[in-house]
């Protein structure tokens, strides 16, 4: 059973005040996407048996493993942040940059997406990681072209030194969260991922009942989610799951405010953060209709589940899909379900 469920109270209106709402509108995503050679649809599979296994009618799952070789959904924000400030730039894209360094925090997929724009279009990175962060991605990184410095025990720790380096020596902040006073970069990640969520749209052959949606500091999540009310309306009951040990969004719809959380780290490393992105709430307080934690054997319980099932992932990628199989989501067993299945087995996981 799920750890914890909250029935969203903000559901329809929002939270007053919050601030920025995340984009809906796919158009500019998919333009700009046309233009990379690298950019091709990622699979909607229909998953019977493990919907059997599950209690539920149906269950589609969108297949990011293999997103523009990179292994996961943040291929289409950092890097499309990138290619914006590029075409922005003008001349020939793989000078378009030359000059300019990118800096971020990251648990491993958004450096990625970082370090492979940044690449792309001539420009440096560099990627801020805990010390809890596998050194397979510290590899992968570098291999990319990064720069990799290692700070602190949490994801905090990590971006609060890309903050300072990015103060101290001119480079680019791009990060993944939001928070007052910085939503322009953040907003136009969430933006990208947009690109996912108008793919699973024209995948289904109609909309889902219920739409699992795993969370870090929330940017997939609610971009998935606002485009998701877009095509569908109220339809779909959309329900955002996290790690029992990060539980920042869900304390942050309780409390109706930005709240920074407090736990163990996770093996749910790249959702292990312990605050919000702002534009991120904002969004899933208005689009989300609850919130769940789930544990950490029940996410490895999952995955164990998936991997017999032919659909191997770390418990990151895998954690809306752990949360449904844990039967404790009360989903009716007429259900139609969307999950994301948002990252491959990396190796540490």
């Amino acid at each position: 059973m799920v750890v914890d469920i909250l029935q969203n109270p903000w559901r329809g209106k929002g939270i007053p005040g919050l601030g920025p709402m995340p984009a809906d509108d796919p158009a500019p995503v998919l333009a700009l996407l046309d233009q990379c050679p690298a950019h091709a649809q990622t699979p909607l599979v229909r998953a019977d048996t493990l919907a059997h296994e599950a209690g539920i009618a149906q269950l589609w799952i969108k297949d990011e493993r293999g997103r523009m070789g990179l292994g996961s959904f943040k291929a289409l924000g950092a890097a499309y942040v990138i290619a914006r400030d590029a075409a922005a730039a003008g001349g020939p894209w793989e000078t378009a940059l030359t000059g300019a360094t990118y800096v971020t925090a990251s648990a491993g997929n958004h450096g990625m997406s970082v370090a492979a724009g940044a690449r792309l279009f001539g420009a440096q990175a560099v990627v801020y990681i805990a010390q809890t962060v596998p050194d397979s991605f510290a590899e992968r990184l570098r291999a990319m072209g990064a720069r990799v410095v290692r700070e602190g025990p949490t994801y905090e720790d990590s971006m609060e030194a890309a903050e300072k380096a990015a103060r101290d020596e001119g480079m680019r902040l791009l990060s993944d969260g939001s928070w007052p006073g910085y939503t322009d970069p953040p907003y136009h990640v969430m933006e990208g991922y947009l690109n996912l969520a108008a793919e699973a749209v024209a995948q289904m052959d109609a909309p889902p009942t219920h739409i699992l949606l795993q969370a870090g500091v929330g940017g997939l999540a609610a971009a998935v989610a606002a485009h998701a009310r877009r095509a569908w309306g109220d339809g779909p009951t959309i329900i955002v799951v996290e790690p029992e040990a990060a539980p920042a969004l869900i304390e942050s719809i309780r409390a109706g405010r930005i709240v920074e959380t407090e736990g163990p780290v996770s093996s749910m490393g790249r959702l292990d953060c312990k605050v919000p992105s702002m534009i991120a709430l904002a969004g899933l307080a208005r689009d989300a209709d609850a919130f769940v934690t789930i544990s950490e054997a029940e996410a490895a319980e999952g995955c164990v589940t998936l991997a017999a099932h032919g659909m191997p992932t770390s418990p990151s990628g895998g954690a809306g899909l752990c949360a449904l199989l844990s039967g404790g989501t009360g989903i009716a067993p007429d259900a139609r379900v969307l999950c994301i299945m948002s990252e491959g087995m990396t190796e540490g996981d």
